[in-house]
């Protein structure tokens, strides 16, 4: 399931006793919800959690896990080397791959290079990757509507590099015009970076269907739900705040869209932050909080701390997400036969009884990405 929907939901959470003596004289923190870490964070940031608990440092990634500073800060000190190159990985080195998927002949040649690899790719990014394959074996061209560089759009154009072509402006389908694209009865279809703002993809995918009548869709748009989540959660609540604060980096392409939404909202200012310090010290008012899909909740409960709004927090809340991704595949066999000696997750599984524990893919699903690094960094 991808969430149930539901209406405005207002409560008291944690912190609504803070003394005022913030960085402001805000009156109310609406906090907009869903908001943080997605399903496939979730799973990428304790996917390389395990590796760090399992091998002995140095473990490499190629690229960085998932685009947020603090995360990635957080896990070099643990010994993990972020490459842009897997022929930078020592021979027989373990490896993971990033969350946002990695061209096939990376994917190649990191398996060839003799250590373990662990794919830490978001299913929905694989539900595109398939996609763009199967169109393309049947002779399909595919146009991609997504970010040039963007480390998912690289991936994904590689599947199929001389069938697709990247979409990012208006002015990328009139180009099209002169290659002649669809001309004769050619099929055409339409896919997109998972990470998109629903307005931004709406806006090109409207222009294509106009110019190409019989254009392929997926029955599902390949925008994640939980970005479209986190969009619809700041929107619900952008018209009663006079700032929002968006917590995130400036690489991360859903973080960037949220910008992107609470500015198309007519909210008198917004404002991007990576952490608590970052925040200015003349807000005042309702302010808005949200965060990408890369950002913990620990940033969250710091960016409230500073703000320590006189009238408490406010949830706003549009639906509650219950997705859940296990562990790569390649991890979970890895996890079973050296898990029993770890007891990593162990601890942090609550109730469960000893005979679940002894399984470390069975409490994959009761730990949360916030403890794992909340553990580690203990």
């Amino acid at each position: 399931m991808q969430g149930r929907p539901g209406g405005r939901a207002e409560k008291d959470v944690a912190g609504t006793t803070i003394s005022v003596e913030g960085v402001s004289e805000v009156d109310r923190v609406l906090l907009a919800s869903p908001r943080g870490f997605c399903a496939g964070v979730e799973k990428a940031v304790k996917a390389l959690a395990w590796m760090v608990r399992v091998f002995d440092a140095p473990v490499y990634c190629y690229h960085e896990i998932v685009h947020n500073r603090i995360v990635v800060d957080h896990f070099r000190e643990q010994g993990v080397v972020f490459v842009d190159d897997v022929s930078e990985v020592p021979p027989g080195a373990p490896l993971m791959l990033s969350a946002h998927g990695s061209a096939p002949e990376v994917v190649a040649a990191a398996r060839a290079n003799g250590g373990v690899v662990i794919d830490a790719v978001c299913p929905l990014v694989t539900k595109v990757h398939h996609e763009l394959k199967v169109r393309t074996n049947k002779g399909y061209t595919v146009l991609y509507i997504g970010h040039a560089g963007h480390e998912e759009a690289v991936g994904t154009m590689a599947v199929a590099p001389e069938s697709v072509r990247l979409i990012e402006h208006e002015s990328d389908l009139d180009a099209l015009a002169k290659e002649d694209i669809g001309g004769e009865g050619a099929p055409v279809a339409l896919l997109a970076q998972t990470t998109l703002s629903h307005d931004e993809w709406r806006g090109l995918m409207e222009s294509a269907r106009e110019r190409y009548p019989d254009l392929w869709m997926p029955n599902r748009s390949d925008l994640c739900f939980a970005t479209t989540n986190r969009q619809a959660s700041l929107k619900a609540m952008a018209d009663e705040a006079g700032t929002i604060v968006v917590i995130g980096s400036a690489n991360s392409s859903n973080t960037i869209a949220l910008e992107k939404v609470a500015l198309a909202s007519g909210c008198p200012r917004v404002l991007r932050i990576n952490e608590a310090s970052e925040l200015p010290g003349d807000l005042t008012g309702t302010v808005g909080v949200t965060a990408g899909a890369s950002a913990p909740e620990a940033l969250v409960e710091a960016v409230i701390a500073e703000l320590a709004p006189r009238l408490g927090v406010t949830e706003v809340m549009v639906t509650t997400e219950d997705e859940y991704f296990p562990p790569p595949p390649e991890l979970r066999e890895l996890l079973r036969s050296v898990g029993a000696t770890l007891g990593f997750m162990a601890g942090l599984a609550g109730s469960r009884s000893d005979s679940a524990r002894s399984d470390p893919v069975t409490d994959d699903r009761g730990v949360s990405a916030a403890d794992v690094l909340d553990m580690l960094a203990s």
